[in-house]
């Protein structure tokens, strides 16, 4: 015990020096030549994926990564909603996710915030949620309470409405390594979730994408073992669901996972229902035709009456990669 506690003692000082050193020499920050705007009048919706960011309070450069690309998201002339896609902090830690907080707060929108292996594997399901419910508080700081949206006490799968759009946010129900593990209550909670949907968008936020798609399991390179990189056994139930309800909404399934940049694997339509592979955010983008070897990427992704438009931008620059845009007719 006297152990671990010498630990915790010196994560948390190593954590507050680092913020130090963030806090007096700033990383360079990305152009404002072409800020976060929708593409054209009439957007409904207008939100930013943060996959992968992975902060970690002992790896300087994709911390720094992470800084500059959240200053993108900051400089925007318009967002409604930061959507994070899983994995927002390496290891689980109090301290990682004080840092991830203080580069991503301060953006005026809401913030959806998906669970990710990385942030539920190394320690006690119940502390990871008690820590995750805290981080999302506080980025909205306005007395919501993401605890009391759950589907279940002490879980980490909700739903959250936004400018009449409505998120449905999964997370696996116990602590899995790489996976997630869906229980059937929260599968059934999927689907009277998206039964109330009709005729229009609904976004379902999972960190790990269903197997066999953008281009599994090469992308997690493995290129025999079907499963790999994938949500995990309950893949076929969960596809099920959103193919059933794509029948009456437009589903867009948005997921992470993979660090692949963008590419023809990022977009495909799946059974009537559209999966995305969001780009990691600071965490190096290992392969993808745009973005491979680096960081800062994300989907603004803008609603419009007629479309759902998916725009590729590299937040650490602040430019825009209209090569791999992506429009979902409605």
């Amino acid at each position: 015990m006297a152990l671990n506690l010498v630990q915790q003692f010196f994560f948390k000082l190593f954590a507050y020096i680092m913020l130090a050193v963030y806090a007096v020499t700033p990383p360079v920050a990305p152009s404002t030549d072409d800020v976060i705007k929708p593409a054209k009048s009439g957007a409904e919706l207008v939100f930013a994926t943060v996959a992968d960011p992975q902060v970690s309070n002992y790896m300087f450069d994709r911390y720094r990564a992470f800084q500059a690309s959240c200053e993108d998201l900051k400089n925007a002339e318009r967002l409604d909603a930061v959507v994070g896609v899983g994995d927002l902090v390496e290891n689980g830690l109090a301290e990682e996710y004080n840092l991830a907080y203080a580069s991503l707060s301060g953006i005026n929108a809401r913030y959806i915030m998906a669970s990710g292996n990385h942030d539920i594997r190394l320690r006690a399901y119940s502390q990871c949620t008690s820590r995750i419910y805290e981080f999302i508080d506080a980025l909205n700081g306005d007395g919501y309470s993401v605890a009391e949206k759950t589907y279940a006490e002490g879980k980490l799968a909700y739903s959250e409405v936004v400018n009449g759009y409505k998120f449905i946010v999964m997370g696996s129900d116990k602590s899995v390594f790489e996976e997630a593990y869906i229980s059937p209550e929260q599968l059934e909670w999927l689907d009277n979730e998206l039964a109330t949907e009709k005729g229009k968008p609904v976004f379902v936020i999972i960190h790990q994408p269903l197997k066999l798609t953008h281009n599994l399991p090469t992308t997690w390179g493995n290129g025999t073992n079907k499963e790999a990189g994938s949500m995990g056994p309950q893949n076929d139930e969960f596809k099920a669901i959103l193919a059933k309800h794509a029948k009456d909404s437009t589903v867009v399934l948005i997921n992470g996972h993979l660090h692949a940049g963008f590419s023809q694997y990022s977009y495909q339509q799946i059974d009537g229902f559209h999966s995305v592979n969001a780009p990691a955010f600071s965490i190096e983008n290992k392969d993808g035709e745009e973005g491979g070897n680096g960081s800062g990427l994300t989907y603004i992704v803008e609603v419009y009456e007629d479309e759902v438009l998916l725009r590729a931008r590299n937040c650490r620059t602040g430019e825009w990669l209209p090569k791999w845009d992506t429009t979902i007719a409605l």
